[in-house]
């Protein structure tokens, strides 16, 4: 079976959704609705992908960037295609994205109980930093919601 890597659009929100909320070590928040999504697609253009087999959407990775350093979140593959390389495929297509605006670093963001997705983002050379904390503030936006 063939598997295609595509540009993550909003065609394929509805299926990406499903998946990212089948997947354990994945957080779904109101900062996956439909608008956020579109908004960090536009901004961050060509840098997100989704894996396809036959039409069906089966892995996404959403990449972007600040202007410094690069940022993965939703890394997800369904389990019927796991082991096949698709992950490492994703991310192979998102920092390519990454290193063609110029931007050299890249940080993945992953739960700490997620030791499936540790184990493999070291396998292919990621390194798992205890030398920071991610501290977070929640604002609310004009239209009600947080992110």
């Amino acid at each position: 079976m063939e598997i295609t890597i595509a540009e993550f659009t909003m065609d394929h929100y509805e299926a990406a959704i499903a998946l990212w909320k089948a997947t354990p070590g994945v957080g779904v928040s109101s900062a996956d609705e439909p608008a956020a999504i579109r908004f960090y697609l536009e901004r961050n253009p060509g840098m997100s992908f989704v894996a396809l087999a036959e039409g069906r959407l089966i892995g996404t990775i959403l990449c972007g960037h600040d202007g410094r350093r690069g940022y993965i979140h939703h890394v997800a593959v369904h389990p019927d295609y796991r082991r096949q390389g698709i992950a490492t495929q994703l991310g192979d297509r998102a920092l390519a994205s990454l290193k063609a605006v110029g931007i050299g670093k890249c940080h993945l963001f992953i739960f700490p109980q997620n030791q499936t997705g540790i184990t493999f983002w070291e396998s292919i050379g990621w390194d798992l930093r205890e030398d920071v904390r991610i501290m977070s503030k929640f604002m609310e936006v004009d239209d009600g919601s947080s992110c």
